[in-house]
Protein backbone atom coordinates (compact mmCIF):
# COMPACT_ATOMS: atom_id res chain seq x y z
CA UNK A 1 0.00 0.00 0.00
CA UNK A 2 1.27 3.41 -1.01
CA UNK A 3 1.09 5.93 1.98
CA UNK A 4 1.34 9.48 1.30
CA UNK A 5 1.47 12.07 4.07
CA UNK A 6 1.02 16.10 4.38
CA UNK A 7 1.31 18.10 6.78
CA UNK A 8 -1.04 21.43 6.64
CA UNK A 9 0.36 24.31 9.12
CA UNK A 10 2.62 22.09 11.08
CA UNK A 11 5.66 20.55 11.12
CA UNK A 12 5.66 16.88 12.20
CA UNK A 13 8.24 15.60 15.13
CA UNK A 14 10.07 12.64 14.83
CA UNK A 15 7.60 10.81 17.65
CA UNK A 16 4.61 11.69 15.88
CA UNK A 17 5.61 10.28 12.92
CA UNK A 18 6.34 7.47 14.17
CA UNK A 19 2.97 7.27 16.03
CA UNK A 20 1.22 7.77 12.29
CA UNK A 21 3.51 5.20 11.34
CA UNK A 22 2.21 2.62 14.14
CA UNK A 23 -1.61 3.64 13.30
CA UNK A 24 -1.21 3.12 9.77
CA UNK A 25 0.45 -0.38 10.08
CA UNK A 26 -3.18 -1.50 11.62
CA UNK A 27 -4.95 0.06 8.75
CA UNK A 28 -2.62 -1.80 6.53
CA UNK A 29 -3.80 -5.93 7.57
CA UNK A 30 -7.40 -4.53 6.43
CA UNK A 31 -6.13 -3.16 2.64
CA UNK A 32 -5.91 -6.14 0.55
CA UNK A 33 -4.90 -4.62 -2.60
CA UNK A 34 -1.31 -4.01 -3.79
CA UNK A 35 -2.60 -0.44 -5.49
CA UNK A 36 -4.45 0.65 -2.76
CA UNK A 37 -3.04 4.28 -1.50
CA UNK A 38 -3.47 5.75 1.96
CA UNK A 39 -3.06 9.49 2.23
CA UNK A 40 -3.18 11.56 5.58
CA UNK A 41 -3.23 14.96 6.18
CA UNK A 42 -2.37 16.21 9.60
CA UNK A 43 -2.66 19.99 10.61
CA UNK A 44 -4.37 22.83 12.86
CA UNK A 45 -7.53 23.37 12.17
CA UNK A 46 -8.87 26.19 10.32
CA UNK A 47 -11.14 28.91 12.09
CA UNK A 48 -10.85 27.90 15.47
CA UNK A 49 -8.74 30.39 17.22
CA UNK A 50 -10.71 31.60 19.80
CA UNK A 51 -11.68 27.80 20.85
CA UNK A 52 -8.15 26.91 21.85
CA UNK A 53 -5.64 24.63 19.76
CA UNK A 54 -7.63 22.26 17.12
CA UNK A 55 -6.01 19.47 15.37
CA UNK A 56 -7.55 18.19 12.66
CA UNK A 57 -6.49 14.30 11.19
CA UNK A 58 -8.15 13.03 7.81
CA UNK A 59 -7.43 9.89 6.17
CA UNK A 60 -8.28 8.53 2.92
CA UNK A 61 -8.01 4.81 1.30
CA UNK A 62 -8.19 4.32 -2.08
CA UNK A 63 -8.66 0.46 -3.05
CA UNK A 64 -10.49 -1.63 -5.66
CA UNK A 65 -11.92 1.69 -6.98
CA UNK A 66 -13.47 2.51 -3.72
CA UNK A 67 -12.69 5.68 -1.37
CA UNK A 68 -12.86 5.93 1.81
CA UNK A 69 -12.70 9.18 4.11
CA UNK A 70 -12.23 9.53 7.93
CA UNK A 71 -12.32 12.70 9.63
CA UNK A 72 -11.49 13.80 13.11
CA UNK A 73 -10.61 17.32 14.77
CA UNK A 74 -9.06 17.11 18.90
CA UNK A 75 -7.15 19.12 21.07
CA UNK A 76 -4.14 16.89 20.29
CA UNK A 77 -2.77 15.47 17.51
CA UNK A 78 -2.69 12.00 18.81
CA UNK A 79 -6.01 12.04 19.87
CA UNK A 80 -7.07 13.18 16.08
CA UNK A 81 -5.27 10.52 15.02
CA UNK A 82 -6.50 8.02 17.27
CA UNK A 83 -10.27 8.63 15.74
CA UNK A 84 -9.41 9.26 12.32
CA UNK A 85 -7.90 5.49 12.48
CA UNK A 86 -10.87 3.91 14.31
CA UNK A 87 -13.40 5.35 11.86
CA UNK A 88 -11.63 4.16 8.81
CA UNK A 89 -11.16 0.67 10.53
CA UNK A 90 -14.54 0.70 11.02
CA UNK A 91 -15.33 1.75 7.32
CA UNK A 92 -12.81 -1.04 6.03
CA UNK A 93 -14.56 -4.12 8.27
CA UNK A 94 -17.89 -3.01 7.00
CA UNK A 95 -16.65 -2.83 3.20
CA UNK A 96 -14.82 -5.54 3.76
CA UNK A 97 -18.24 -7.71 5.25
CA UNK A 98 -20.18 -6.11 2.18
CA UNK A 99 -17.32 -7.86 -0.42
CA UNK A 100 -17.76 -10.84 1.31
CA UNK A 101 -21.07 -11.34 1.48
CA UNK A 102 -21.52 -10.73 -2.07
CA UNK A 103 -19.13 -13.36 -2.74
CA UNK A 104 -20.95 -16.00 -0.46
CA UNK A 105 -24.57 -15.25 -2.08
CA UNK A 106 -22.41 -15.31 -5.90
CA UNK A 107 -21.14 -18.74 -5.34
CA UNK A 108 -24.18 -20.23 -3.56
CA UNK A 109 -26.37 -19.30 -6.45
CA UNK A 110 -23.33 -20.52 -8.66
CA UNK A 111 -23.86 -23.56 -6.76
CA UNK A 112 -27.79 -23.68 -7.17
CA UNK A 113 -27.29 -23.52 -10.87
CA UNK A 114 -24.67 -26.44 -10.83
CA UNK A 115 -26.59 -28.56 -8.74
CA UNK A 116 -29.87 -28.25 -11.17
CA UNK A 117 -28.18 -27.46 -14.31
CA UNK A 118 -31.26 -24.63 -14.59
CA UNK A 119 -30.39 -20.69 -15.19
CA UNK A 120 -33.80 -19.86 -13.77
CA UNK A 121 -33.10 -20.70 -10.61
CA UNK A 122 -31.68 -18.20 -8.64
Amino acid sequence: MEIRIKTTNYEMPAATAAYLDEKIASLERLVHDEAARCEVEIGRGVGHSQQGDVWKAEIMVHQFGERFIAIAEEESVNAAIDIAKDEMLQQLRKGKDKNTSLVKRMGARLKRWARRGDIRSY
